[in-house]
């Protein structure tokens, strides 16, 4: 599977986001992640579906949505009807996760579940071949710019092995973090799709960061 990177525009400029959106849409970047935070499930309030919009409008590239957010499956389709591709809940937001993972289906989007540090890999066994995307935290979610764990490579090898075990496909993604040091390394223990934030909005040349990042 290719290297994927999915930048998120939460460390973009918002009063110059459409050439924000433009330097990614002229990347070898493959999606934009979006963090969807409601300052409940974490303490930390971002943007809604009027900026989705926005930048659905723009964008050359799918969407790849992170649900930080209690009750998710209140909007499911309200995501879908702003142009999500891939949409991501967490495993701690959600009662009954099935459920949600197949409402998301449904809609026609891709469905992915997203873990805090805290959460062992091991909890996702039971809906892994629901999933499309498993996304890993490597800081705790809510904030920008924190500093990446290092357990986080353990969570990875797991994850791979548990997609091993149970023949699923799903893709493993990684939040948090994420730079040119610690890419490579993260590729090569398993995962395949990388978020990054400040390391490419803050870089001089953010176009050619992203491509480094993919390490390809």
């Amino acid at each position: 599977m290719k290297h994927i990177i999915s930048p998120s525009v939460l460390a973009a400029d918002f009063a110059n986001l459409g050439n924000e959106i433009e330097k990614i849409n002229n990347s070898q970047a493959d999606w934009i992640h979006l963090d969807i935070m409601d300052g409940v499930f974490v303490p930390n309030i971002s943007f809604g579906f009027p900026v989705i919009k926005y930048i659905k409008k723009y964008a050359k590239k799918p969407l790849d949505a992170h649900l930080m957010i209690v009750n998710p499956d209140n909007y499911i389709e309200k995501f879908h009807e702003a142009g999500v591709e891939y949409l991501t809940v967490h495993y701690e937001a959600c009662t009954h996760l099935h459920l949600t993972l197949q409402k998301i289906r449904s809609c026609g989007m891709k469905a992915g579940v997203a873990i805090n540090p805290h959460t062992p890999v091991n909890l996702l066994s039971e809906i892994i071949n629901e999933l499309d995307l498993i996304l890993i935290m490597s800081v705790n979610p809510g904030f920008s710019g924190q500093k990446f764990i290092p357990n986080t490579y353990n969570k990875i090898a797991q994850a791979k092995e548990l997609l091993q075990q149970k023949n699923a496909n799903a893709i493993i993604e990684v939040d948090g973090g994420i730079d040119l040091y610690n890419a490579p390394r993260l590729y090569e223990i398993g995962a395949n799709a990388l978020v990054a934030g400040n390391t490419i909005f803050m870089s001089n040349d953010p176009i050619n960061t992203i491509k480094q990042l993919k390490c390809e």
